[in-house]
């Protein structure tokens, strides 16, 4: 699933492609895609005609600003935009298409067909469920030492399944969970509650430091994801415990483990990343 340094790289992708332009007419080809309105005739209605006047994100959600809605789209696993010429042959993939002013379409791809579409009014944006519940995102502006604190104190799960927890913070998946606690020498499976003040300035400089350069690498490509242009993302060689099972910690040579916290898979090095008992 992209997390939140490819959504950005979508999102950016999509506002320099899209800004100013007029959706004329949508195309509908799996009507499941669209979670809201319930009725596609409306959708198609009430989304004819509008101006595409910027595209913001909220952790992995991707929302364009039109006229008199928003566009709230979840890409979830294998979700993709592109900007075809209009006589460009359609993909089997391909489940709606927005055409534009320009003559051009946008259209959504989705091998597994699990994204989601919502268009609602600019007011209620922000109270939608699938936003209203949303922690800070992860930069310097929104995540503070204190914050991030209070909110961990809370928890009494393993520190991996919170940071997957999206109303801890906004935008984090399983891989740069890992990476950010490699950097920040956490063990994976230790009890949120139990970080100390150190660990937690530690963990929340990790997490601004690792989205920061994962966001500047276009995101992470390990199977499929591309932005909008095509273009995969260059932050899979900077990973340090994501992926390399079995293989040397590039800190201190010993070999990367994996193990299953909250359902997902987990890498990490048993020793950068000791529980406080095996110190």
């Amino acid at each position: 699933m992209p997390e939140l340094p490819e959504v950005e790289s979508v999102r950016r992708g999509l506002e320099r492609l899209l800004k100013g332009k007029q959706i004329t007419e949508v195309i509908v080809f799996w009507e499941r895609i669209i979670a809201e309105p319930k009725e596609i005739s409306e959708f198609k209605k009430d989304i004819q005609g509008q101006k595409i006047h910027s595209i913001d994100r909220r952790g992995k959600f991707l929302l364009f600003n039109l006229t008199d809605f928003v566009l709230i789209s979840h890409l979830r696993m294998e979700g993709k935009y592109r900007l075809e010429k209009k006589d460009t042959p359609i993909s089997k993939y391909t489940h709606v298409i927005f055409k534009l002013d320009s003559g051009e379409e946008l259209r959504y791809l989705d091998v597994r067909k699990f994204g989601r579409m919502s268009l609602v009014s600019h007011e209620v944006v922000f109270k939608h469920p699938s936003l209203i519940k949303l922690g800070p995102e992860p930069i310097k502006e929104a995540l503070t030492i204190e914050t991030l604190g209070q909110e961990l104190k809370k928890r009494k799960k393993a520190i991996k399944a919170t940071l997957l927890d999206q109303s801890v913070i906004a935008g984090i998946g399983n891989i740069y969970a890992d990476e950010i606690l490699f950097d920040a020498k956490i063990n994976p499976s230790r009890i949120t509650n139990t970080l100390s003040e150190v660990e937690i300035s530690r963990l929340t400089h990790s997490v601004l430091k690792v989205i920061d350069k994962a966001v500047k690498a276009g995101g992470t490509t390990i199977r499929t994801y591309e932005n909008v242009f095509g273009e995969l993302g260059t932050y899979q060689t900077s990973l340090k415990v994501y992926g390399r099972t079995g293989l040397e910690c590039v800190r201190c040579q010993t070999i990367i483990e994996k193990t299953k916290i909250a359902q997902r898979g987990t890498h990490f090095c048993p020793n950068c990343q000791k529980m406080p008992s095996e110190r």
